[in-house]
């Protein structure tokens, strides 16, 4: 069963191997990363442990029982109960509720081990399944952005003290 973990420097060789192995995936729904990310993985990996550390965001990722990374759940820009959800899921583990399961978990973090109160989310209008995993889990459209070029949708989810009691179940 996949378990998602606090990002930890034990996780790097695994977390690369999935940038890797989806990058082509990811590419056709959000900006390319950029092979500059891949040759300087290790210092951009340590970069986001010291971030972790110092409070300004918590990242995650979804480990499965063979140890690879099955998706990233990030929280970022973490300010006054307030951060950005970032997430990405690996092609291999699509259509089967992960992304649901993962935004619902770090959602949960979200509130019972980081104290925040309000979460935002965008995504382009040309990735329906992210918008559907948003909708899901009870993000709201708050208003129209541009990602990278592209029209998007942002999102918001005001996590209240009864986020996790009122959601369960998943489906993707």
């Amino acid at each position: 069963m996949a378990e998602l973990q606090r990002l930890r420097p034990e996780h790097a060789p695994a977390l690369l191997a999935f940038e890797r192995e989806n990058r082509g995936f990811f590419a056709a729904s959000v900006p390319d990363r950029g092979d500059a990310y891949f040759e300087e993985f290790d210092a951009r990996h340590r970069a986001l442990l010291d971030e972790q550390e110092a409070g300004v965001c918590h990242f995650h990722v979804l480990v499965g029982d063979g140890g690879e990374v099955l998706g990233r759940f990030n929280l970022v820009d973490v300010a006054e109960g307030s951060a950005e959800l970032g997430y990405r899921v690996a092609e291999k583990a699509t259509g089967r509720g992960v992304a649901t399961d993962g935004v619902r978990e770090v959602c949960r973090l979200a509130v019972e081990a980081y104290g925040l109160r309000r979460l935002t989310a965008a995504t382009t209008l040309d990735n329906p399944g992210s918008r559907a995993v948003l909708g899901r889990v009870g993000f709201g459209a708050v208003g129209s952005v541009t990602l990278d070029g592209r029209a998007g949708a942002a999102y918001e989810l005001d996590l209240g003290g009864s986020f996790g009691r009122e959601r369960s179940g998943t489906s993707e």
